[in-house]
């Protein structure tokens, strides 16, 4: 067992390894065999405030370092992730129920997201604006907005902190990351970590492992932080949203998505079924970009759901440390009794299960269920969990229709022979992000990525980043003499 369950339970902040001074502690569990992994006393207000406070004070001189030297610190922090893999993957495998396969592609795009992040620091640019006054010159300066708090989840924590965290920081800014509380040291003090013998500034990220149990909204009111980047569900978004504007905060809100399929008359569809079965299953549907949704044009359903349930009767379920294994356990017990609950909810409303999996403890075998009536809440739902709702339609017409028949618009996919075709029906969707004859899960550094509706507000990644951690400042410069009326 890798040694950062022993030796990162602790909090980061101001560049110390302390424990946290709550009554009581967080306990790291193994998702699939319970094992007991690490147990952190929990932060309280006060250490949130040492942490932002310290954020605070390294930030002004971070900002006023050149960017070239700021650029060292990524460079070094990407070779020491390169350099333990083999460790960051054992400690993805114990604390999040993850596969071998689903660690290799979180660490692919952990260390796609860090080479852009090196570049990042030297993106800033200025402008030089004309005036309508005579003799006077208009700065713009593209400037740190100080101090972010970064609010990660528990299903990619290693990829989905860095992404905030490694850009805020390449910009100039200071950073307190809360992980999730399920991981704790994947998502959290493992990138402290990281960033410590990478040479990072002490003070300038902090982690504090708590819950808001005890601390409350102190993390996202405290007065120190100008944005709060929140990965996570629509609920806990809304009221991130909210607590942030009335405290004329910004918020970058990725959020749920209910992603839609599409497998179009002219699809190719053996391939269709590859990318259909990967987008729902994909540790072990746990991805918010996951395709809840399986549309297959009548015309081709039979073949398509003969050879879809096959696929997903032989996936391997199991220990996820069996580098065979591709459904491994959900987070928690809450997950897979939810997961449960979806499955017997559908039947009761009239579904058919064409597969039906059992819930043993954490682990959830993959379920294929039809024939959901179209009125159901289930089909505008986010489902957390290895469970595909196959829906069959007549006409492009009626897959628009129902792909945005849901409050969520964050990812998609369509499958068709005429490319064109597929970008036609990707343009009606509405939805942040949509891809033509591929999967339904993708990111990539420099793309903007993000959704629309309640799958979240503003973009990630690329020049996004630019417009989520920095802010603009004008600065004029009279050359002659303005004159005024009086």
């Amino acid at each position: 067992m890798s040694s950062y369950f022993t030796d990162l339970a602790q909090q980061y902040i101001d560049g110390d390894w302390r424990p946290g001074t709550g009554s009581w502690d967080i306990i790291d569990f193994n998702p699939y065999d319970n094992e007991k992994l690490a147990s952190i006393t929990i932060a309280t207000a006060d250490e949130v405030d040492a942490a932002y406070r310290a954020a605070e004070r390294a930030q002004k001189r971070w900002a006023a370092t050149n960017p070239y030297a700021r650029r060292a610190v990524f460079e070094k922090a990407l070779k020491l992730v390169e350099e333990r893999e083999r460790e960051i993957t054992e400690a993805i495998i114990a604390e999040l129920g993850g596969t071998h396969l689903k660690a290799a592609f979180e660490l692919h795009l952990a260390k796609e997201f860090l080479r852009e992040a090196v570049h990042l620091a030297l993106r800033p640019e200025g402008r030089i604006i004309p005036s309508p006054v005579d003799g006077k010159e208009n700065r713009v300066y593209r400037v740190p907005v100080g101090v972010v708090g970064v609010i990660s989840p528990f299903n990619f924590p290693f990829l989905l902190s860095l992404k905030s965290v490694a850009p805020a920081l390449a910009l100039g800014n200071g950073v307190v990351l809360k992980p999730h509380q399920n991981t704790p040291i994947v998502g959290g003090t493992l990138i402290g970590k990281i960033f410590e013998d990478a040479g990072l500034p002490g003070g300038l990220l902090n982690v504090v492992v708590t819950d808001i149990a005890e601390i409350g909204d102190a993390f996202l009111e405290h007065p120190v932080p100008k944005v709060i980047s929140f990965t996570g569900s629509d609920q806990v978004g809304r009221h991130v949203a909210t607590v942030c504007a009335s405290h004329f905060k910004r918020s970058v809100l990725e959020l749920g998505g209910n992603s839609a399929l599409v497998v179009l008359d002219d699809a190719d569809i053996d391939y269709a079924v590859d990318a259909a079965v990967f987008s729902r299953y994909v540790h072990q549907g746990q991805v918010c970009m996951a395709a809840n949704r399986v549309l297959v044009d009548r015309s081709v359903a039979e073949e398509f759901t003969a050879k879809f349930v096959a696929k997903v009767r032989s996936l391997k379920v199991g220990d996820p440390s069996d580098p065979e294994t591709i459904i491994g356990p959900v987070i928690n017990s809450q997950q897979a009794d939810a997961l449960t609950a979806v499955v017997e909810q559908a039947l009761a409303e009239g579904a058919t299960a064409l597969v039906r999996g059992t819930a043993t403890d954490n682990l959830v075998e993959p379920s294929v269920l039809t024939g959901i009536p179209a009125g159901s809440a289930l089909l505008k739902r986010e489902v957390f969990g290895p469970v595909a709702f196959l829906i069959p339609f007549d006409g492009e017409e009626e897959a628009v229709r129902v792909v945005n028949d849901t409050p969520y618009g964050l990812s998609g996919a369509v499958h068709t022979g005429n490319v064109e075709r597929g970008v036609r029906f990707a343009q009606r969707i509405d939805t942040g992000m949509f891809h033509v004859n591929d999967g339904t899960v993708h990111d990539e550094p420099i793309v903007p990525f993000g959704g629309e509706k309640h799958s979240g507000v503003g973009r990630l990644n690329g020049e996004a980043m630019l417009d989520a951690f920095t802010t603009q400042k004008w600065i004029s410069v009279q050359h002659g003499r303005s004159g005024f009326p009086f």
